[in-house]
């Protein structure tokens, strides 16, 4: 009897501490990604109806962007006014501080009285702005109106990024997302401080862009897609919007145009970049390697010109993507000066060019940026020469791949990839010849061979991309995956909340 009745003391001790601990964890724990320095304060600071919000003259659009987010939950219209000082009771969004925070750091101190972002440049307070909506309730995340306290728990936080390049790529090809799924997918990174979406518009399955000048592309090469379902395209004013939508939430989009390989459907549409002058036969499979255009011929390189041209028309960004990869169709001696020349044309149309990590193979015009996606040593031999390299290794950060051999969606050609398996690795150690000064950022891809619906793109995406963010964000020291996957599993109901269809990983206990 005595130790039956130490057995069950012990076990109610065991629920208090479990509940203490639970009830000690609050919102500024569980941010993600991790900031640089929290330091939590006594008190709270509750947003009501008669909260304004206070902006410098550069961030009235950004303090809009606030009340419109906070608005659908709270049902709160908030106020936005100009000006340099704060008042009780406010939110206040300014410009100076801590230079050291650069372009996109900011500080968040949050007292009883008023809540104020500081930052050196308007991209710092928009990320600010998304630590704000994590303090709060996981209910502001709603698109109706909730009943709660919309209280910010008092703390300082200084917080930058490590890496200046943070992004996924989407790929529109080989199943077309339009403009509504594409926008919804940009608020999605924007809430993990993800600041680059990589397009990727043509493939052999089609061709997803207008080009006025090559007006079959879109009218042929985007009639399909995958699985032979009508197939769709992006009209130029459509994606300048789409462009307007993503700077306004400080996310520069960089299209690609792959070449010279995975480009059927461009091959299909204009007969004259094959080299037999015969047009190929549309195509939605999903094999790779076996097109290529016709890298001697002028009428390509006068084709690609005025692509790019069009394109850098419409791009506010510094970048175009010009592929390279699995070009298996084109011989190497064919394959080197065709890249060499493409470089040069988006060098000539004011942009830089990227290149999937074949492109080391060639001569790199400076500042030409080559993405390591399967090729180490592919990787490594760009950075001899020079260049910079986006760290997107297939067997880590591809997130069409499976979480395992279950999975109802994805590939596994790379390996599956659970959600630790995501985020356990650190881009500057990865390959010994990429060294951290070698690296612009971290994208995760999301290739769609497989992905039909916005929702498929939210279970492939999620919570494996708040890894990734957290990977290209965070201090690589303080992150673990036993501390990570805590503030993973609080994120849960944000997640639902937010409407987002995620993948319930057995490795994460969710709250």
């Amino acid at each position: 009897m005595f130790h039956k009745k130490i057995s069950l003391f012990l076990a109610v001790c065991s629920i208090a501490v479990l509940s203490c601990n639970t009830n000690t964890s609050t919102p500024a724990d569980n941010l993600i990604p991790k900031p640089v320095s929290v330091t939590k304060g006594s008190g709270q600071f509750t947003i009501t109806e008669g909260t304004s919000i206070i902006a410098a003259t550069e961030a009235v659009k950004i303090g809009e962007y606030l009340s419109a987010q906070l608005k659908p939950a709270t049902g709160f219209a908030l106020k936005v006014t100009p000006g340099t000082a704060a008042t009780k009771g406010s939110i206040f969004l300014t410009l100076g501080g801590d230079a050291s925070l650069g372009d996109e750091g900011y500080e968040l101190s949050v007292t009883a009285d008023q809540v104020t972002v500081t930052a050196q440049k308007p991209a710092g307070l928009f990320y600010g702005i998304q630590t704000i909506k994590q303090l709060l309730p996981e209910a502001i995340n709603a698109s109706a109106k909730q009943e709660a306290k919309w209280e910010l728990q008092s703390v300082t936080i200084k917080d930058q990024p490590s890496y200046a390049y943070r992004g996924s790529m989407l790929d529109i090809a080989r199943h077309f997302f339009g403009v509504e799924d594409i926008k919804r997918y940009i608020d999605l990174i924007a809430t993990y401080k993800m600041n680059t979406l990589h397009l990727h518009l043509t493939d052999d399955q089609g061709w997803r862009i207008e080009i006025k000048s090559w007006p079959n592309l879109t009218a042929h090469g985007g009639s399909t897609e995958v699985g032979g379902k009508k197939g769709g395209f992006l009209t130029q004013d459509q994606y300048k919007d789409i462009v307007q939508y993503a700077m306004d939430r400080y996310i520069t989009i960089i299209p690609e145009v792959d070449m010279p390989g995975h480009t059927n459907a461009a091959l299909a549409s204009y007969p004259e970049l094959n080299c037999n002058d015969t047009a190929t036969k549309l195509y939605t499979g999903t094999e790779v390697g076996f097109s290529t255009l016709c890298t001697s011929k002028e009428v390509v390189y006068k084709f690609l010109d005025d692509v790019i041209k069009e394109l850098a028309a419409i791009t506010p960004g510094q970048y175009i993507h010009i592929g390279g990869d699995e070009s298996h169709a084109t011989k190497k001696e064919d394959y080197i000066p065709f890249m060499e020349k493409v470089q040069g044309i988006v060098k000539a149309h004011g942009k830089l060019a990227i290149g999937w990590d074949e492109i080391a193979n060639c001569t790199l015009q400076p500042n030409t940026i080559a993405q390591y996606w399967a090729d180490a040593a592919n990787s490594t031999e760009a950075v001899k020469k020079g260049a910079k390299v986006i760290i997107s290794p297939a067997r880590k950060a591809y997130a069409d791949m499976q979480y395992d051999s279950t999975t109802r969606l994805g590939l596994h050609w790379a390996g599956y990839i659970e959600v630790d398996t995501a985020y356990i690795w650190d881009p500057a150690t990865l390959e010994p010849g990429i060294k951290r000064e070698n690296i612009v950022g971290v994208e995760a891809p999301l290739w769609t061979e497989t992905i039909v619906t916005m929702d498929d793109i939210e279970y492939m995406l999620f919570p494996r991309l708040p890894g990734y963010a957290e990977i290209a964000w965070s201090p690589v020291t303080g992150r673990s995956w036993d501390e990570y996957k805590v503030r993973l599993g609080n994120h849960g109901p944000r997640m639902k909340a937010m409407g987002i269809d995620y993948y319930p990983s057995k490795k994460v206990t969710w709250k």
